[in-house]
């Protein structure tokens, strides 16, 4: 199928399909005019990348954990979780600086709260 097809099979962009593959997350192979082509597997690897950037995964971080699917073993797996765990660590991280971010976005607003409530008790009525 051409990347029209495939694009829309998948429920992406054809200018996603060109990232991947930019990225060395997806290959075709070409016509002799060059156009792209790809199988039916191409469409269950790019609904696979798009859980994978829905799971909020980088480009690159995706690249790094495509061996466990592409060549499956203990090593690729063992690989993979420890690439995984890192990951959700970071995300932990950055939920925790969002929460922070929140609770003091939290306080000033309490702040603006009190000093609008105490501008109204000090104005004649």
């Amino acid at each position: 199928m051409r990347i029209g097809e495939l694009a829309a099979r998948a429920g992406v962009s054809v200018r996603s399909l060109r990232y991947y593959e930019e990225q060395g997350l997806l290959t075709s192979t070409r016509s002799a005019s060059g156009q792209r082509h790809y199988t039916e597997a191409h469409v269950e690897r790019v609904t696979f990348l798009q859980r994978m950037y829905a799971a909020g995964l980088s480009s690159r971080t995706i690249a790094e954990l495509l061996p466990c699917v592409d060549s499956p073993s203990e090593a690729t797996s063992d690989a993979a979780l420890v690439r995984m765990a890192e990951e959700r660590e970071r995300l932990s991280e950055h939920i925790e600086d969002l929460v922070r971010t929140r609770e003091a976005l939290d306080r000033l607003m309490a702040t603006n709260r009190a000093h609008r409530a105490s501008l109204r008790s000090t104005v004649p009525g």
